[in-house]
């Protein structure tokens, strides 16, 4: 759940959607890890200016912890051209 609105949501804000992909890893128990894979020039973006843009987002997953009881870590990574 918590993946397909991220990727639907990156999706809107990204210059190339076609590059996004979303990987949800279990950690430990509850306990997630979201990567967000995107090209170099939309890492920029979904970071945005001061951290807000990736802070925004990560408000958004912690309140979705009230709900599941999941803890969730949200990583932005950069791929190069080449992948």
């Amino acid at each position: 759940m918590v993946e397909n609105f991220i990727e639907a949501y990156v999706k809107k804000i990204v210059a190339e959607p076609d590059k996004i992909r979303v990987i949800k890893t279990e950690l430990d128990t509850n306990f997630y890890e979201i990567e967000i894979l995107s090209s170099l020039q939309d890492a920029g973006r979904l970071i945005g200016k001061d951290g807000k843009m990736i802070g925004a987002i990560k408000t958004f997953v912690s309140g979705i912890k009230a709900k599941d009881g999941n803890s969730y870590r949200i990583i932005v990574k950069p791929q190069d051209s080449k992948n």
